[in-house]
């Protein structure tokens, strides 16, 4: 399995640090931010990675290079060298899809923090591949900044399906920024600007998205402030 690391944002509430380093680089007790998800990965088993990249993109390459050094094999999805380049989320997975290969795919955030074992994915990847769901989503408990939430989560009976399924009923959980999905899902998009939400609600009113709900550690760097809270605390 491959997976998608989203790294093109300029990040603009982590501005002025983000005006001159990439985000993604920013650093929370000594090791940059995206080098904790990638090391995670790893640790996981999943090596083959593609990071897409647009503002101060060429430190991120400069910084990471072949990804040898991290235990990894990466590869770079350029969406241009402006912050005004970037895709968002959507059109990034669009952009990258040719380097993800033809079985379910890992993307995750570059500016998170957890705990999560990426190797929990595994056999929802397999439920991807097999063809029972489309997507399976991590989710987790609305944070201060976002009490409205995204989705809720349907318990199925235990009957060979996906015991559990992302629903817009009762939205009492918040994306975590952690997914598992197949490219069949992407296949006739074009690789343009589009935000991954709204999109995905039509996938999740069909029933065709997994979730599971995350008790751990897990924390959005999006601000100075974030940053030097987590500097104190993680890992």
């Amino acid at each position: 399995m491959r997976a998608l690391v989203l790294a093109a944002g300029r990040g603009e509430r982590m501005r002025p640090l983000s005006d001159s380093t990439a985000k993604p680089l920013l650093r929370v007790a000594g090791r940059r931010l995206i080098e904790w998800q990638i090391q995670a990965l790893v640790r996981a088993g999943i090596v083959e990675m593609v990071i897409n990249t647009a503002h101060l993109g060429v430190q991120i390459e400069e910084a990471l290079g072949d990804g040898r050094a991290l235990g990894a094999c990466i590869h770079y999805s350029r969406e241009g060298p402006l912050a005004a380049d970037a895709l968002e989320t959507l059109g990034g997975i669009v952009k990258a899809l040719p380097r993800l290969g033809e079985q379910a795919f890992v993307v995750v955030s570059s500016d998170i923090l957890t705990d999560f074992d990426y190797a929990q994915l595994l056999p929802a990847a397999a439920l991807v591949d097999a063809g029972t769901i489309d997507a399976h989503l991590v989710l987790v408990e609305n944070p201060p900044y976002h009490r409205l939430g995204d989705m809720g989560i349907r318990t199925l009976a235990q009957t060979g399906a996906d015991p559990a399924l992302a629903t817009r009923e009762e939205p009492r959980y918040t994306y975590a920024n952690i997914g598992v999905f197949a490219p069949r899902l992407f296949c006739t998009l074009a690789p343009v600007r589009a935000k991954l939400f709204p999109w995905m609600y039509a996938a999740v009113e069909r029933g065709r998205v997994g979730a599971q709900l995350w008790h751990g550690r897990w924390y959005n760097v999006g601000t100075p402030e974030d940053l030097a809270q987590a500097d104190k605390i993680w890992p």
